[in-house]
């Protein structure tokens, strides 16, 4: 067994792309914003949870979960919905709902991996409050929608007792925003009753691009007469903490939760409900299946 790869189940649970909206929450969701490892060989570790060899990522996982975030835009409600889950992780494949890649490189704990991933921030300007824009001198009505992108990136992981240490760069390929995400995370794993619990913290910056995009106004919004606002590059600090317990018939719970603080170029922006603090929780349960490697 790869204990190195256990934890990976928790990442799939919750992986790094925004976590800001509900959507996001899938296995964006499904990575837990960062992996966790365990020490080998798992046998010898004291306190372990039973059917522990349950836990480990292989294969197909399907199954369903309720997502829940706090609104970032001005008027736009908290968002609550049921999404699907979906995994697969084979020998160098591997699916994590919204995020998957190819493993170019694994040895003594080390990892590189080639990334693609859903960014799901996207929005339509009739979904914010039209009164509370007018307020602050903006027409929703002279504002465009913010469309979903596709990023492409390589991931850089070293995992072993300690935890797991990640770096990933992302950048978007659709020509939504153009934009940047470079995200930092540690996260380590411990025994929690029958299942496992896996705190992490990470940081990302957005370049100015992906910032301007999804908070800031556009070139053509701008010519229209809505007032110019760039936030500009910006860093994010999250933490988070995942749970998970193996059951029988290969069906496993968890749970995941996470806290972002948004910096003052976001907060101060027009466009934003102006609170810093963005919780996320995602929870769900799903069954693993047998499936070529």
């Amino acid at each position: 067994m790869n204990s190195h790869r256990l934890l990976l189940v928790l990442c799939w649970l919750a992986c790094p792309t925004s976590w800001a909206r509900a959507e996001t929450l899938q296995p964006d969701a499904l990575v837990v914003a960062s992996e966790a490892s365990l020490p080998d060989p798992m046998q010898k570790q004291p306190g372990m949870p039973e059917q522990y060899e349950l836990l480990e990522p292989d294969g197909v996982s399907l199954g369903v979960a309720v997502a829940s975030s706090k609104g970032i835009l001005l008027g736009e409600d908290p968002r609550t919905r049921v999404v699907p889950v979906l995994g697969y992780e084979g020998e160098r494949l591997f699916l994590r709902g919204l995020s998957g890649g190819v493993r170019l490189f694994q040895r003594d704990g080390l990892e590189l991996n080639l990334l693609l991933a859903a960014r799901l921030d996207n929005w339509d300007a009739r979904d914010l409050d039209a009164a509370q824009l007018a307020a602050r001198g903006i027409d929703r009505r002279l504002l465009s929608d913010r469309e979903r992108a596709a990023e492409a990136g390589l991931g850089l992981a070293w995992k072993g007792s300690a935890g797991r240490l990640g770096l990933e760069v992302r950048t978007d390929i659709s020509n939504a925003s153009g934009g940047r995400e470079v995200e930092l995370g540690y996260s380590f794993a411990v025994p929690a009753g029958k299942g496992l619990l896996a705190p992490g913290v990470a940081v990302s910056h957005w370049s100015y691009k992906l910032s301007d995009y999804y908070y800031g106004t556009l070139p053509e919004e701008e010519a229209a007469g809505v007032p110019r606002y760039r936030p500009g590059g910006a860093v994010v600090p999250s933490v988070s903490v995942a749970y998970l317990r193996a059951l029988p018939q290969r069906w496993r719970v968890f749970g995941v939760f996470k806290y972002q603080w948004l910096p003052s170029a976001i907060v101060d922006s027009p466009l934003a409900e102006g609170d810093r603090g963005v919780p996320s929780l995602f929870v769900g349960v799903s069954r693993s299946f047998a499936w070529p490697r």
